[in-house]
């Protein structure tokens, strides 16, 4: 030994990669020992620039612009590149930002209904060998008689409450309220029979219009609809809160 100091340094490094079009940050490890022109070629894949187009910017850690890595000849590992330093590609294609991952501008395939049931490598036609959900027919003719059976009951449950009836509303989860009789039937917003009522306190969510339909007429935070199924009609007289006392 003549008294010289060696330095052995990681052959691979880990840098960070942003570029002109792209506003994603990639980290990628790399070999020291790859030229410039080929360290381009290895971005290509990575940032979308062909490497002839390509500028490269190298920053440090603290993304500060160090100098550009303008020999195509030289070694990566030439240039002060460390670990988590940056690298910024600058394309001179005249690509503009957000163009390789904007998905608007991407030619969408599409296909006729029937075209894609008669495919036999789609979702569909698994579905369909499984027996799965509304391919299966003995589980969609349950759920049907299901749902009538529900129809039907909720329809007597409603021929029974009247407007003008006193009710108690008890919905799942919620403290039971009191309160009138609005209106009772069909409606526009959703399917099925439904009751309206007027709670005896702010409780609801509406004045008794919905979509911009009025169905009932009450003040505002005391009107709602709910299923017959929920309400129960009977002598619930309105409580008195006080409201005259001192």
């Amino acid at each position: 030994m003549d008294g010289g100091v060696t330095v052995v340094t990681n052959p691979t490094v880990n840098v960070r990669l942003t570029s002109t079009i792209s506003t994603f940050e990639h980290s990628r490890r790399f070999n020291r020992g790859i030229s410039i022109a080929e360290f381009k070629g290895k971005l290509e894949m990575v940032v979308g620039t062909q490497a002839p187009f390509m500028d490269l910017e190298l920053f440090s850690v603290s993304d500060k612009f160090l100098q550009k890595l303008d020999d195509d000849n030289a070694l990566l590992g030439s240039y002060p590149v460390d670990d988590d330093c940056r690298i910024h590609v600058t394309d001179r294609s005249g690509a503009q930002q957000g163009e390789f991952s904007d998905v608007s501008k991407v030619e969408k395939f599409e296909i006729s209904d029937n075209a894609y049931d008669q495919r036999k490598d789609s979702m569909r036609s698994f579905l369909k060998k499984q027996r799965v959900g509304r391919f299966n027919d003995e589980e969609m003719a349950k759920k049907s008689a299901q749902l009538a059976a529900r129809e039907a009951e909720e329809k007597e449950a409603a021929g029974a409450i009247a407007v003008g009836n006193r009710c108690q509303v008890r919905v799942p989860e919620q403290p039971p309220r009191i309160g009138t009789v609005m209106f009772v039937g069909t409606t526009d917003f959703k399917p099925g029979f439904w009751v309206g009522v007027k709670y005896d306190e702010p409780l609801g969510k509406h004045d008794g219009s919905v979509n911009g339909k009025q169905y009932f007429e009450c003040e505002n935070k005391y009107g709602a609809f709910v299923k017959p199924l929920n309400v129960t009609v009977g002598d619930f007289p309105e409580e008195d809160y006080g409201l005259d006392e001192m």
